[in-house]
């Protein structure tokens, strides 16, 4: 039993790594300016040899348009399906979220303040990012003030936190400038990777590229996180130290990803669900797993919403779309209620 399945899941990991490669480049051939094969790989090669290219439209539409867009859709649902996967192994909790612990609203102030404030997209950036991470910073302390608390303590004082922040966003909503700043606000809170461009990507990919590889270099030992202190003291971890690892990691791609595109919501709680279905709870697949096909996830549905309309549509619609009717499946299939 044990060799059939290992002879099922090594074929499905040698594929993981290609989906996001896959869905990239149809990405970059889908839109509403369609660009077909032989243009892709005529521009590819003429880029690669110093020979021809393909007409400045054509050129500018992959290279400065979509590249920059697919590259941050696949680090936005790496970083995203990473951290929910890590929170719901951290906490046994199968519903716990990268804003579990309040990042991705303290982001969204950092972010809202930054439009207040007449910023431009990097400072808005570098606002949310901040923000981000005094979130985390005044999660941490306020969760482990009293000894003895443990991973419950730390879930309370997010879940404050988060509401602190949730607060202030609604006051940046109430003082914003009705004809500009409120707009911006609003749409940015929806998800939008529409602002992609490689400055931005140049500031807010290291933060997830270093979490990920981390968190992927710790995998293993992530197996260990429900455990006790004890417990795990006889295995030869140091589990406050692996713990205040993880959430350092998670928590900060979660901030990174809301500074460059706002609130995608589903992905880190989507994603790792579906993985955990194929690939279980082991640690060992299923993060590798879920980074992958979050990258590749995430991009088939920003494609979808910059295509769909002549507008932009928010990347948080169509995932909450595609997320609340998959959960409403899956607990009828496992008969988590019964109408």
């Amino acid at each position: 039993m044990n060799e059939k399945k290992k002879r099922r899941v090594r074929p499905a990991a040698i594929i993981l790594p290609f989906i996001p490669v896959i869905a990239g480049l149809c990405a970059l051939m889908i839109g509403r300016y369609s660009v077909t094969p032989a243009d892709l790989w005529h521009s590819v090669v003429g880029h690669l040899t110093g020979g021809s290219l393909p007409s400045g439209f054509v050129e500018s539409t992959l290279w400065h348009v979509r590249l920059p867009r697919i590259l941050l859709a696949m680090l936005a649902g790496a970083g995203l399906s990473a951290a929910g996967c890590s929170f719901q192994s951290l906490f046994s909790n199968p519903l716990a979220t990268p804003d579990t612990l309040g990042v991705a609203s303290g982001a969204s102030f950092g972010a809202a303040l930054g439009m207040l404030c007449g910023m431009k997209l990097v400072g808005i950036q570098l606002f949310a990012l901040g923000f981000g991470i005094l979130a985390i910073l005044l999660t941490t302390l306020t969760g482990s003030g009293r000894a003895g608390r443990g991973l419950s303590g730390t879930v309370l004082a997010g879940i404050m936190i988060g509401s602190l922040f949730n607060a202030l966003v609604s006051w940046a909503k109430l003082t914003a400038d009705t004809e500009s700043e409120l707009p911006a606000i609003t749409y940015w809170l929806m998800g939008n990777l529409g602002s992609a461009g490689y400055g931005e990507l140049l500031l807010g990919a290291p933060p997830i590229l270093i979490g990920l590889t981390v968190l992927l270099l710790l995998r293993w030992r992530m197996n260990l996180l429900p455990l006790s202190e004890d417990e795990a003291r006889a295995a030869g971890v140091n589990l406050k130290l692996l713990r205040g690892t993880v959430i350092g990691c998670a928590a900060v791609m979660t901030a990174s990803v809301v500074s460059m595109c706002g609130q995608v919501g589903w992905v880190g709680l989507l994603v790792p669900h579906i993985c955990r279905m194929k690939w279980g709870s082991n640690q060992l697949s299923l993060l590798p797993a879920s980074v992958f096909i979050g990258a590749g996830f995430l991009t088939v549905v920003d494609t979808a919403a910059r295509s769909m309309t002549a507008s932009d549509l928010p990347v948080s619609i169509l995932t909450a779309v595609i997320g609340a009717p998959f959960f409403i499946y899956l607990m009828r299939r496992t008969e988590g209620w019964r109408l």
